[in-house]
């Protein structure tokens, strides 16, 4: 026999899973956020607790249903296989008894869960105004943020321009040195048919399988293997301050990064993230920035990505690489303040 409610249970037990996992992964974010996040979080362990009652609660009912259906077939077969004699009949009382106890326990399983059911809704719905609410003061104050990040680049930018030394003018000018030696190093392939020009401007960019962060290659790869270390590696050593130094092609792709950031992955994703740097494509504003550059230098402070959670704030320089008088792409010198 079958019940045409229990589909229906089964898919709030699993409901409630997803109310659950939804809710675990909030009170994340909420945490992630810090003070603002504080009653998004409350709200989320709450839904929580609902999630697990509600769970518990149908499990509860579904089991019921189970034992009542049990019951009911053994009656079936009583009433068909015994003539209906004083001792048959007793037992179709008692079992009948038995099935409208069931039904009664059923009944109150389901009102309590559908109370549970509405506190959740209620939750959710308090959930989804929270995020909402977060959501709109985090990207004002991203915009805040971007707006002030900009004025003060620009200001940055123009002492630098007038010629006055600063402490980054060692920077900009190592970025400019490197980049010019690049420059040559890729017209001297040129030149002598170690690559083509088609080659060595190559859009197509592969992924790579199996990579987390996406990797990817080109056909000029090889050839910055071969080139790019000996002039990355002579400028990242020329203070404890920089932080990196490798040559991008105009779409922000990084052929070859630092050696120290050069491994192969792991399949642990932040680690990943932090040191298998190469093949990848960095199109985020600062790199696609330095990347597109054409003028004399730029000049940008930006916060990395070092994966997990992890950023470093600090300044960088970047230089045009140029190839026979084609923008190829840029040099770009990160250091710390």
């Amino acid at each position: 026999m079958t019940y045409p409610k229990l589909p229906l249970l089964v898919s709030l037990v699993g409901f409630a899973k997803f109310a659950w996992f939804v809710a675990f992964n909030a009170s994340v974010e909420a945490k992630r956020a810090g003070e603002a996040g504080r009653g998004f979080g409350v709200v989320a362990d709450a839904v929580k607790d609902l999630a697990a009652k509600v769970e518990s609660s149908s499990k509860e009912i579904m089991s019921t249903v189970g034992e009542l259906d049990a019951r009911i077939d053994a009656l079936s077969r009583e009433i068909t296989v015994h003539d209906t004699g004083s001792a048959q009949e007793g037992g179709f009382h008692r079992a009948l008894a038995d099935v409208q106890s069931g039904v009664a326990s059923i009944s109150a399983a389901a009102e309590q869960s559908r109370a549970i059911c509405d506190g959740l809704n209620s939750q959710m719905q308090e959930i989804e105004a929270e995020m909402h609410q977060t959501g709109h003061a985090l990207d004002a104050a991203m915009g805040r943020s971007e707006s002030v990040l900009k004025v003060s680049e620009n200001l940055i930018d123009l002492v630098s321009h007038c010629g006055v030394e600063t402490e980054d003018t060692p920077f900009i000018t190592a970025a400019q040195e490197a980049a010019a030696q690049v420059s040559k190093l890729l017209e001297d392939s040129l030149r002598t048919g170690t690559v083509g020009e088609a080659d060595l401007f190559d859009e197509q960019y592969k992924p790579m399988p199996r990579t987390q962060p996406q990797q990817h290659t080109t056909r000029f790869v090889e050839l910055a293997d071969r080139l790019f270390p000996q002039v990355q590696e002579r400028t990242l050593g020329m203070s404890p301050k920089v932080v990196f130094c490798i040559a991008v092609d105009r779409n922000g792709y990084v052929a070859t990064h630092n050696k120290k950031y050069c491994h192969p992955q792991r399949g642990d994703v932040v680690w990943d993230t932090a040191n298998s740097r190469y093949r990848r494509i960095f199109n985020d504003r600062t790199g696609l920035a330095s990347a597109r550059n054409q003028r004399p230098f730029l000049l940008q402070t930006y916060r990395r990505d070092m994966g997990g959670g992890n950023f470093v704030v600090m300044k960088e320089a970047a230089a045009p690489i140029m190839v026979n008088g084609r923008h190829w792409g840029g040099l770009r010198l990160a250091f710390h303040f």
